[in-house]
């Protein structure tokens, strides 16, 4: 079993965009596929698992019209069921979160840096983040 947890965020993202398409919720999923929402919650999530293959997305994939064998084609680099029309290349990036992280790696990796400089380091990379579409023009950071 792949445990790469890249593929397994990728998995992640193609049941959650399969659901959405569908327009059912985590908790209607859950009750056609006979498993909790926890599971679909966890499913969606992307993590990949320690030992096995959780048992709970067969039967989530199949509810959502995938064939036997989609969930280890997809963990080894094909194409979800449908294509990835619907599923972003990016996930979704809190502004405000992703400024403090980089702040953080910047303060990590310039020891001498002055936190005015930092802070305009910050901006700079926010500024091309956005303007590459990895997150929103209308997210404001103050860094």
């Amino acid at each position: 079993m792949n445990r790469d947890p890249k593929m397994w965020a990728r998995l992640g993202q193609a049941l959650k965009q399969s659901r959405l398409a569908r327009g059912l919720s985590q908790g209607q999923l859950a009750e056609m596929a006979d498993v909790s929402t926890a599971s679909v919650q966890t499913a969606e999530a992307g993590k990949a698992p320690r030992s096995r293959m959780p048992y709970t997305i067969g039967p989530v994939a199949r509810v959502l019209g995938w064939p036997d064998g989609a969930i280890e084609a997809v963990l080894d680099g094909a194409e979800p069921p449908g294509g990835w029309r619907d599923v972003p290349a990016h996930p979704q990036i809190d502004a405000e979160r992703l400024g403090a992280i980089i702040t953080n790696a910047m303060v990590r990796a310039t020891e001498h840096a002055t936190a005015a400089e930092i802070r305009a380091a910050t901006r700079i990379a926010l500024e091309e983040m956005r303007r590459q579409g990895l997150i929103s023009t209308t997210d404001a950071v103050q860094p």
